[in-house]
């Protein structure tokens, strides 16, 4: 079997809260927002694996733990066989190169004050891709590759769309010939109509460059159409991962099941008025425990309160974390 490129072991993430003089003087506890409980999921060399869940599921900040912009307090991120933890000096900067994040907001992640060109020569100096006298064809290579004029090169961002910028955000992202990109909410802050034409470019240079991607998103049906396979996340912990198909056709989990009922419907005559599921998302400031989805499933018995489900088989490719099935022999 072929080795993972990229894997999240049992990661944790928490946000603690500075405490106050009273919290203090009354020896209370910092209290901490638990944004990644465990999660353990895989990333295959050349697919697509899409990252979904509610707002606050923690999607960005695996995202980030991922690219190490975050440090995980527990568990390791491990990058073609090494704990990305422990790389330092040329070693992190080649793991930098290697694994590149697309954010979500085009608008912020720009510098303001620097062209297109400069923005792009920036990435390709730092990282010694080319040559000084190479960089403007490089540059030139770039936008043609993002589909964006040549005289682009020399505008500010603020003089291109939504859409558009965040072609140059990709553009910035490839300077440095990674083999993984890691997109956070890549359209969610772009307009309907502009969407489509981001992803399908993100699906063309996939294919093109043989990229590695991970694609965090709330919208169901993007999800299932950039997707080889799908991560479904909950308070922080991954609940089920399958093929894209198996995942939309037979959900396993509950909140998947939950989550796919309630997604919008283009046809008016398959419209449901159902939530994504019932109560208040809890806290993430205090978990509940056993399963942390128990508070809100419809089928929730005495186990589910006390015992956390591991990821188990479930068919083939296809693993989910609850107590109402029997795990299925792998295959």
């Amino acid at each position: 079997m072929t080795e993972p490129l990229l894997r999240a072991i049992d990661v944790s993430k928490d946000f603690a809260f500075s405490r106050s003089l009273l919290d203090v003087v009354r020896s209370k506890p910092a209290k901490a927002v638990h944004a990644l409980n465990g999660v353990s999921l895989d990333v295959k060399r050349g697919e697509t694996l899409g990252i979904v869940g509610e707002s606050g599921c923690g999607k960005s900040t695996l995202a980030r733990c991922l690219v190490r912009l975050h440090e995980c307090d527990g568990g390791r991120v491990v990058f073609n066989g090494t704990d990305i933890s422990k790389l330092s000096g040329a070693d992190r900067r080649a793991f930098n190169a290697r694994v590149q994040m697309i954010f979500q907001d085009p608008y912020s992640s720009l510098n303001p004050r620097m062209t297109v060109r400069q923005i792009l020569s920036e990435a390709l100096r730092v990282h010694k891709m080319r040559p000084a006298d190479q960089i403007d064809a490089r540059v030139a290579e770039l936008l043609d590759l993002v589909r964006l004029p040549q005289d682009a090169a020399d505008r500010h961002p603020h003089a291109f769309s939504g859409g558009q910028r965040q072609r140059i955000g990709i553009a910035r992202a490839l300077a440095v010939e990674p083999e993984v990109l890691v997109a956070d909410e890549l359209v969610s802050a772009l307009d309907v109509s502009v969407q489509a034409q981001v992803v399908n470019l993100l699906l063309e240079l996939q294919d093109r460059l043989s990229l590695t991607v991970v694609f965090v998103a709330h919208d169901l049906r993007l999800v299932r159409h950039i997707s080889h396979r799908v991560a479904v996340m909950y308070l922080g912990k991954v609940v089920e991962v399958a093929p894209t198909e198996a995942l939309f056709n037979n959900p396993r989990h509950p909140y998947t099941q939950a989550l796919l009922a309630a997604a919008p419907e283009v046809d008016p005559t398959r419209r449901t008025r159902r939530v994504a599921a019932k109560g208040e998302l809890p806290s993430p400031i205090d978990l509940p425990t056993g399963c942390l989805f128990h508070t809100r499933c419809p089928h929730a018995f005495d186990r589910c309160q006390s015992d956390v489900p591991p990821l188990t088989s479930r068919g083939p490719g296809h693993i989910a974390a609850c107590h109402l099935l029997q795990p299925e022999p792998l295959t």
